[in-house]
């Protein structure tokens, strides 16, 4: 196991300057979207009533801006290992939404996704319970109300479970939700496993839990993963970090600054015992306000 340590980073910083953007119509919010990862990711974003959506490639060190209309529900997620063809079509090793670039479809899972349900109050979570594919953090810009960061803070394919890890060649490209793999009751929140009473962390949602402190990692997990804001438009950063990535947002234009790394995450929750699992929702609802403090600090 490995014990949590510190380590002075070295700041790099990276400007986004947001350009013009697809308008869906209407009053409208703005997503910026930032490529932290080494590699080329490939953004699929969905609407939760239909699942119609779109998609992109974003390169390493890239950004580009989604605008979505007031009042829109949907989900934003990376595909990774993508490979299309001059028309579109192609596959995708982790998050694949159908077979062309623009998703007909949620992302298949393992897959770490970014939920909204935008309205007078917006509610955003980042959820694995369909699995890890890549860190995500979501940054709400500008707004009143709690407004907290919301994602992980380092890589779980990194200390994945064994039972759990989904591979290429073996090299770890995902890890897989307990329901995913053993699809029992208890690790899916079925049947008697249904309500909050039994719908309880398992030792396997612990270690998700570790890695990404606010995140959905089971599915009554909103106390400390759904969060609501009024006014902000959000950035959504790919291998991000909660606590090393930093953004500010002044005349349309969004500049972050990223530490170096990942800190380092103990898997000090052995996975010999299972006990109970959840799995939680994949788009934010609204289940209730929450009490609503002042601006993020960001």
């Amino acid at each position: 196991m490995a014990n949590p340590h510190t380590a002075l980073l070295k700041l790099t910083s990276i400007f986004i300057f947001i350009a013009s953007a697809p308008k869906l119509g209407g009053s409208s919010k703005t997503f910026t979207l930032v490529n932290y990862c080494k590699e080329t990711i490939w953004p699929g974003v969905t609407r939760s009533d239909n699942h119609s959506g779109d998609g992109f490639t974003l390169k390493s060190g890239q950004s580009t801006v989604y605008t979505a209309p007031d009042g829109w529900s949907g989900r934003i997620w990376a595909r990774t290992g993508c490979n299309f063809d001059s028309g579109g079509n192609g596959k995708c090793q982790t998050g694949g939404c159908g077979s062309s670039m623009n998703c007909s479809g949620p992302g298949n899972p393992p897959a770490t996704s970014a939920d909204f349900s935008l309205g007078e109050i917006d509610y955003y979570d980042v959820s694995l319970v369909n699995g890890f594919n890549l860190p995500i953090v979501v940054k709400a810009m500008n707004g009143t109300g709690n407004c907290s960061t919301v994602g992980c803070d380092g890589d779980l394919r990194q200390n994945c479970p064994s039972e759990l890890a989904s591979k290429d060649s073996d090299k770890v490209i995902g890890c897989r939700s307990a329901c995913d793999v053993f699809n029992t009751d208890e690790y899916c929140c079925r049947g008697t496993y249904g309500n909050p009473a039994t719908c309880l962390p398992s030792n396997y949602s612990k270690i998700f839990k570790q890695v990404c402190p606010a995140a959905y990692s089971f599915a009554l997990d909103d106390p400390t993963s759904l969060i609501t804001c009024s006014k902000a438009d959000f950035v959504v950063i790919f291998c991000g970090s909660r606590n090393q990535t930093t953004c500010s947002y002044h005349d349309k234009q969004v500049a972050c600054n990223r530490s170096k790394g990942y800190k380092a995450i103990p898997q000090s929750c052995g996975t010999s015992a299972i006990f109970y699992h959840g799995m939680g929702p994949a788009v934010a609802k609204k289940r209730g306000k929450r009490a609503l403090g002042g601006e993020a600090t960001l």
